[in-house]
């Protein structure tokens, strides 16, 4: 639908950014911290940078703040380590690290910008790892407890909470982007066991904010996109129809309606993956009941009925070598209607568009935007990094959050993916995403200085005028 007319963003949308703990804090073995899975890393590339220093935000972050505020932000997106708060996942709780959160907190309190705190994004406790992970349940329990002790320390500051970050993404390409801890090469059975607990454990976190906070609201976190089937054809339109269930509409049915989704319990159960349960599990998912959606989004997926052979299978992303397509599945196809990005990402704006709309149909719960944005290999020249093919991409996909809020889609908040260049999981430092850019490299941590980004300034205008004004 064209409009002629579209409708204005609220009066109090979230404009905000995002980062995540070990990506852009650094001090990975400072005050107490205790290593995770990210720490323990050991599938990186030579002369890749690790995450222990990564932007330094850890003693930086007063700064980061104020060029927070300067940009505009009405909200900060954020996750908490879990190691920073409980350094083996259980045990003693390290005060330094919970000092460290209240400062931060405090900080973006004095500026009026809201926090959204993530509970867990992607960085297990090592020790957890060491006797089993996700796949030991006593993991569920650790989770619930972490989770209970930041509700206690910082829910009178914190108003949205996220519980899991792209738990869909561990669960589907855990390998790739280093979730697995030692256990990368678990096999699928036990992976959808882990699933499982993790589901539990997201139940048990999101009725424990009810019961602690009842002024809060909290939501899953998944990254959630649109699926195509590649042509007209039935077998193509069943086959896409097949791995949204798998991809997508598991995690949400499972968070959202506390059981899993048909199709996809299908298909567990067709291959013998489907999870166990205990006495208790099905109350447990059901008295989940999220506030809001918050979903992360980059590029929709265009898929094909299987062949039945090794064709259905496409890697993309370069160092990433994320792999799509499923013997018996489904066939990963090339959208040839869209470009790509630097790292084999296609660019759909519109899919934004249509994913909220989807959404928003099938579950009927407010939704906000957690992660969307262009990584680039950046370049420092003269002092200035000129970067309007991120002020590009960011425009088309503002435009088309206000059309689906035009459409009806209750929309309240938009955090791109990211407040100030991190280090990426996969290409270190030299894959940017940031509004702010970090001087420095794979090895050299030169100064660390902030330098705004063209897209600084456009994102500061966008914001001021509420997204009137795009150009």
């Amino acid at each position: 639908m064209k409009y002629q007319n579209a409708v204005s963003f609220p009066g109090d949308f979230l404009w905000g950014a995002s980062t995540s703990a070990y990506q852009v804090e650094g001090a990975s073995k400072e005050d107490g911290k205790g290593p995770s899975v990210i720490d323990i890393l050991e599938h990186r590339p030579p002369g890749i940078a690790d995450f222990s220093v990564a932007s330094d935000h850890y003693h930086r972050f007063r700064e980061d703040v104020a060029l927070f505020a300067e940009l505009g932000l009405r909200a900060y997106r954020f996750s908490i380590a879990w190691t920073r708060i409980l350094p083996s996942g259980e045990g003693e709780v390290n005060r330094a690290g919970i000092a460290f959160y209240h400062e931060l907190i405090d900080e973006l309190a004095a500026v009026g910008i809201e926090p959204i705190v993530t509970l867990y994004h992607f960085d297990l406790p090592a020790a957890l790892d060491e006797r089993g992970g996700w796949s030991d349940r006593r993991t569920i329990d650790a989770f619930e407890r972490y989770a209970r002790i930041l509700f206690d320390e910082f829910g009178g500051k914190v108003r949205y909470w996220l519980t899991i970050n792209e738990q869909n993404m561990m669960v589907l390409h855990g390998k790739a982007i280093g979730t697995t801890g030692r256990s990368g090469d678990t096999d699928q059975k036990t992976i959808y066991q882990q699933n499982h607990h993790m589901f539990l454990a997201q139940a048990r976190a999101m009725a424990s904010c009810h019961e602690m906070l009842p002024e809060a609201k909290i939501g899953p976190a998944p990254n959630i996109v649109s699926v195509y089937p590649a042509t007209s054809a039935p077998g193509d339109v069943v086959a896409a129809d097949d791995w949204d269930a798998i991809r997508n509409l598991m995690y949400l049915d499972v968070a959202v309606r506390g059981a899993y989704h048909p199709l996809a319990w299908a298909y567990l159960s067709e291959r013998g993956l489907e999870p166990r349960f205990e006495d208790g599990d099905d109350e447990t998912l059901r008295g989940a009941r999220p506030d809001f959606i918050a979903f992360n989004y980059y590029s929709t997926q265009t898929v094909g009925e299987s062949r039945g052979d090794l064709s259905d299978i496409q890697t993309r992303g370069g160092d990433q070598q994320i792999v799509r397509g499923e013997v018996g599945l489904y066939r990963a196809v090339k959208n040839e209607h869209l470009p790509t990005n630097a790292f084999g990402w296609e660019i759909d704006p519109v899919g934004l568009r249509t994913t909220m709309r989807r959404l928003w149909d099938r579950y009927r719960l407010p939704l906000i935007i957690t992660e969307n944005g262009l990584g680039a290999f950046d370049e420092l020249v003269d002092g200035r990094v000129h970067d309007d093919y991120r002020i590009d991409y960011l425009r088309r996909h503002i435009e088309q959050i206000q059309l689906a809020i035009s459409d009806g889609v209750d929309v309240f908040g938009y955090c791109p993916w990211t407040a100030i260049d991190l280090v990426s999981t996969h290409q270190g430092i030299r894959k940017r995403y940031g509004f702010v850019y970090v001087d420095r490299d794979e090895g050299d941590l030169k100064e660390l200085a902030r330098i705004r980004k063209d897209s600084f300034h456009w994102y500061r205008g966008v914001i001021a005028g509420n997204g009137v004004d795009l150009c």
